[in-house]
């Protein structure tokens, strides 16, 4: 299924620049899928283009960031064979309104660091070995990944009581 056919797209040149490093695990090729799903579905006309001259900030309907997050997403297929989604769903929504990983409505603020180690990798590659592994492993990996499904579901509740009642006592659990 193709959303674009040639005639319903003009000509285009694509200038992308980033600060984002590439390859260092920090979601720039969700970025890239989620700007580029953007600026394609504008140009076909699939969404609208609520830009306009003197704002900086676009504001799409819940549908629309639906087909821009499906797009991106099959972007992240092409670039990573089998990514997780998280990242697209992330670039799409922003990170507190990600509804496939949180329910809550409100999620409170976190303070998150992020440091690039400059160690390149591939997520293609990591996802490929993550599959190997379970493979050829799965009396161990198996469990392992129970116990990742565990903490996010801990998370995801601790969460949700945090957007109701916000408390310090929260925070440790988090972390």
């Amino acid at each position: 299924l193709c959303v674009l056919s040639f005639r319903d797209v003009p000509s285009v040149d694509i200038l992308v620049w980033s600060e984002l490093p590439t390859g260092a695990g920090l979601g720039s090729s969700a970025a890239y899928a989620v700007c580029l799903a953007a600026a394609l579905l504008s140009a076909c006309g699939a969404i609208s283009c609520p830009l306009t001259e003197g704002e900086s900030t676009a504001r799409w309907t819940e549908e629309e960031l639906t087909l821009i997050n499906s797009w991106a997403f099959q972007g992240e297929r092409v670039i990573h064979g089998n990514p997780s989604g998280v990242d697209n769903a992330v670039g799409t929504w922003g990170m507190a309104e990600v509804r496939s990983c949180l329910v809550a409505s409100r999620v409170p603020t976190l303070r998150i660091l992020f440091t690039n180690t400059k160690v390149p990798r591939s997520t293609k590659v990591l996802v490929a070995g993550v599959k190997e592994k379970i493979l050829k492993f799965p009396a161990i990996m198996n469990p392992v990944l129970d116990s990742i499904d565990a903490i996010s579901q801990e998370c995801q509740s601790v969460l949700e009581v945090m957007s109701a009642n916000p408390s310090p006592e929260h925070y440790p659990v988090l972390e």
